[in-house]
């Protein structure tokens, strides 16, 4: 991991246009946010607390009405740069159907490379790297749509990694999907960060999905609430549950158990953390 931002919030904020014109609160609130190369971060919170709207200002899909967002030290209120911005942040939404463009697999994932203009030979090695990468290959020459969720989510990811983007930015990607489909893409993601050096935003409703992440964002009514690693956030248990969030299942039981006089550390967050606690507790 370098320490070169790759997406820099400046006191950004933002406001949606109403359809009767009255005005709207503002939905981005004077956010100031740095994501560096190689990061994996996770952003939480309730629903109509900014997450999206961040998501979508973060590649120029949405500009600031105040502020300023750079991508690689490029401004997204440059038109000019609004093709190189989105070659260098993709953005995976939570309904891969609104996503997929194309009848075949393989079509699909091309379909962001060909829009850039690359040459034929190096979107076909593109597609099969990106396919690959997603543990989707088999299905290159599939229909989409008799996927599953889970599989219909890898080809999306698969579309945006064909584009060689430096950092791909996930807007509750797992919201729609069952624990099997959830699984498939949290590997995924790992994979995309862990092995494949890809800077990784990932907005998400679940706890126990941030607890991978090296940083944790916590928004609330537009603004950033906390900004810190994993522990350090879902130690302020208190504080998350007042603004309508919660804790990851291992760090609640640990806490429950607590109360009720078991000897267990602050800081259990994963499940085989609780289990190597509960263990050692057991034998005192």
């Amino acid at each position: 991991m370098t320490n070169k931002p790759i997406i820099e919030f400046k006191n950004v904020s933002f406001r949606y246009d109403s359809e009767d014109e009255t005005l709207l609160p503002l939905a981005v609130k004077d956010v100031n946010l740095t994501i560096r190369q190689g990061e994996l971060v996770a952003v939480l919170g309730h629903n109509g607390s900014g997450k999206s709207t961040l998501a979508k200002l973060s590649n120029a899909i949405l500009l600031p009405a105040e502020g300023q967002v750079l991508v690689n030290g490029m401004d997204s209120q440059d038109e000019a740069l609004e093709y190189d911005i989105r070659k260098t942040v993709g953005v995976v939404f939570q309904n891969p159907d609104n996503q997929i463009v194309a009848s075949i697999v393989e079509e699909d994932v091309a379909f962001g490379p060909e829009n850039l203009g690359v040459p034929p030979a190096e979107i076909r090695k593109r597609v099969d790297d990106a396919l690959r990468a997603v543990n989707m290959y088999d299905y290159r020459h599939h229909e989409p749509h008799k996927l599953s969720g889970g599989q219909k989510q890898r080809v999306a990811i698969a579309g945006i990694i064909a584009m060689l983007t430096a950092c791909i930015v996930f807007d509750e990607p797992t919201a729609m999907l069952d624990p099997s489909g959830r699984k498939e893409v949290m590997q995924t993601i790992q994979k995309l960060n862990r092995e494949m050096g890809k800077t990784v935003v990932y907005i998400t409703h679940f706890m126990d999905e941030a607890v991978e992440a090296d940083r944790i964002v916590v928004m609330d009514d537009g603004k950033i609430l906390f900004d810190g690693t994993p522990r350090e956030v879902f130690a302020r248990a208190g504080e998350l549950k007042a603004v309508g969030l919660d804790v990851p299942v291992s760090a609640e039981l640990a806490g429950l158990l607590k109360a009720d006089g078991v000897e267990l550390p602050n800081d259990v967050l994963t499940v085989s953390e609780f289990v190597s606690a509960f263990q050692k507790a057991a034998l005192k």
